[in-house]
């Protein structure tokens, strides 16, 4: 038994879905589930879907035909007989999506964004799954949302490990006696009344992780664009290096500084399980890759994480208290009821600094609430840049011809909140 992830970029097209369909005649020689994410950009184009039904910023419509013109474009592309079931299987979803945009919002923006984002897994799923089958690769597509079970913490649902485990392993294992191939979906989950979460943005890498350990998988292959994991994202760095070998903890440290080849929360249920994890490249599927595992062998080499669009909150209490137990659980209480990750934090004895993602949708509430009791001050438009294994030599060029509003640093991780210095 072996899970397989494929991303977004893997099944951005038409040669890229015959380029899946490759790699799984090679190498899926065993019963394997297949976790696929949205096409391309499919997640951020429903995302302006969702912000023009609920926000009303955009035109519904035009969006809406954007993403039908794109996926019956790939479709077409890979399966001429129109009279294939696939064709109406995509249709009917774009039918239900337009069915959820003619009511008005009855519902929180998370809650509409769960049951409208995740359309964009099933549709991939649904695609990849038509062309395997119409190519004599014979699979099984199946929901997702009927075995990954969550809260109701829309945009963040939080897995039910044991009643997801008893669904996989009544529901899901099953199949794999007759299929080698379980096509799924991954990012998206089911609630008890049968509304849909998502995992968190990018979070199909979880779901393969989470598979992997319901199933007691032998190892889990993510596919991706890289040659593995590198030791720095290839946009912002030149002469990046590929880390051959990594072990968990290194790679959950990498992953919660915001290294984005990996979900964060990935790791946890894999090293549970001691199952491998490997980062490998869908253009070079041969090379080896970067394996995860359980070693004493300890990564040396220097990584950097940048993170852009980021805002660096001050927040401090109205009646001069000290940044104490007290204001620190009020804090913390907020961040959590609002879906906020802390990047970044660092405390005085009167004020409190946050790093986060700058992300309007989950700001101004947060802020509004903080401000019943506190004075937030804030910088938009800031760079966090986490170093692992860093020297000051490093440090220095890094951070040449910035302004640095946050600095600290550990044994091995060097972080700085940094902006443009508009005198340079």
């Amino acid at each position: 038994m072996q899970v397989f992830k494929f991303g977004g970029a893997s099944v951005k097209d038409a040669d890229s879905v015959k380029n899946v369909a490759s790699i799984l005649k090679k190498h899926a020689t065993e019963p394997t589930i297949v976790v696929i994410s949205a096409m391309g950009k499919t997640t951020n184009k429903l995302e302006e879907l969702v912000n023009a039904y609920f926000y009303k910023e955009g035109d519904i419509q035009t969006i809406l035909d954007e993403l039908r013109a794109y996926h019956f474009g790939i479709l077409n592309q890979l399966i001429q007989d129109k009279s294939n079931v696939v064709y109406n299987d995509i249709e009917n979803v774009f039918v239900e999506l337009l069915w959820a945009l003619e009511e008005e919002p009855s519902s929180t923006y998370n809650h509409h964004y769960d049951q409208m984002v995740s359309q964009g897994e099933v549709l991939a799923t649904k695609i990849v799954s038509g062309y395997l089958n119409e190519s004599n690769i014979k699979n099984k597509w199946v929901d997702a949302r009927g075995f990954i079970q969550t809260d109701n913490s829309y945009r963040e649902g939080k897995v039910d490990y044991e009643l997801s485990r008893k669904l996989v392993q009544a529901d899901l294992l099953p199949i794999l006696n007759s299929f080698n191939i379980v096509i799924t979906q991954g990012f998206i989950g089911g609630t008890s009344e049968n509304f849909t979460t998502t995992l968190g943005r990018e979070g199909s890498d979880y779901t393969a992780a989470l598979l992997a350990y319901f199933t007691d998988a032998k190892k889990v292959i993510i596919w991706k664009d890289v040659p593995g994991v590198l030791n720095a994202d290839p946009k912002y760095f030149k002469n990046t290096k590929k880390i051959d070998e990594l072990t968990y903890h290194d790679a959950i440290e990498l992953t919660y500084f915001g290294a984005s080849v990996i979900h964060p929360k990935t790791i946890k249920p894999l090293q549970n399980k001691n199952i491998p994890l490997f980062v490998k490249s869908f253009i070079k599927p041969e090379d080896a890759g970067t394996i995860i595992k359980e070693s004493d062998k300890r990564n040396n080499v220097p990584s950097y994480i940048f993170k852009t669009n980021q805002i660096l909150l001050s927040i401090q209490p109205k009646d001069f208290s000290f940044i104490a137990e007290d204001n620190l659980s009020n804090i913390f209480n907020l961040f959590s009821k609002h879906n906020v990750h802390v990047n970044m934090m660092q405390n005085s004895a009167i004020s409190f600094s946050v790093c986060m993602d700058d992300d309007n949708h989950k700001l101004e509430p947060l802020l509004n609430d903080l401000q019943e009791h506190f004075k937030v001050l804030y910088n938009k438009n800031v760079q966090l840049m986490t170093i692992r294994n860093y020297d000051q030599e490093t440090i220095s060029k890094l951070s040449a011809d910035k302004i640095i509003l946050i600095e600290q640093r550990s044994r091995n991780t060097h972080q700085m909140v940094m902006k443009e210095d508009s005198a340079t």
